[in-house]
């Protein structure tokens, strides 16, 4: 800027005439942002404010669930949630009979206390599956192995039979 001879209040009219035109020309265009906290790897200086702030305390529950996000633990965490809150997700009725005892390539194996629950969550299965969806998500079970108790072992005991044992009742 130059004075061109401008003195007092011409030249004070100058300066701001200078100083809009400038401010208006920095808002057309866009500016770009230098750091917000979130991976800028700069750290934000000074007190937060009144708004939200990547500094600000977090709950627990998100934190965790970012924690979880980023590491790519969802799914062993939907997986977990099936065996964890198996009442919750089949409903206290159904889970009084019936445990889940192991999954792997989204096949659930449930056991049942008896042999006609075990028919009965047969007859259940495709309920039980959109149950299942519905709490922990999709495709994390995706077919359901259910049997019965396990049969009673005769390999130990007092009256024990040598060999192969009895084939007229189990064979």
């Amino acid at each position: 800027m130059d004075n061109d001879g401008l003195a007092g209040p011409e030249l004070a009219r100058a300066v701001l005439d200078a100083a809009l035109a400038r401010r208006r020309e920095a808002a057309r265009t866009p500016r770009k942002r230098t750091g917000t906290g979130q991976g800028s790897g700069r750290r934000l200086r000074g007190y937060s404010g009144p708004g939200p702030d990547p500094r600000d305390p977090q709950p627990f529950g998100a934190m965790l669930e970012r924690l979880m996000r980023a590491r790519g633990w969802e799914k062993p965490k939907a997986e977990a949630t099936v065996f964890g809150s198996w009442e919750k997700v089949v409903g206290p009725d159904i889970a009084a009979h019936s445990r889940p005892v192991r999954l792997e390539g989204g096949v659930l194996t449930v056991e049942a206390e008896s042999t006609a629950w075990a028919t009965q969550l047969r007859l259940l299965a495709a309920t039980l599956l959109r149950k299942i969806a519905g709490e922990v998500g999709n495709n994390v079970v995706t077919r359901l192995n259910i049997h019965g108790p396990a049969a009673p072992s005769w390999s130990r005991g007092p009256r024990r039979v040598q060999g192969r044992g009895p084939r007229d009742t189990y064979g």
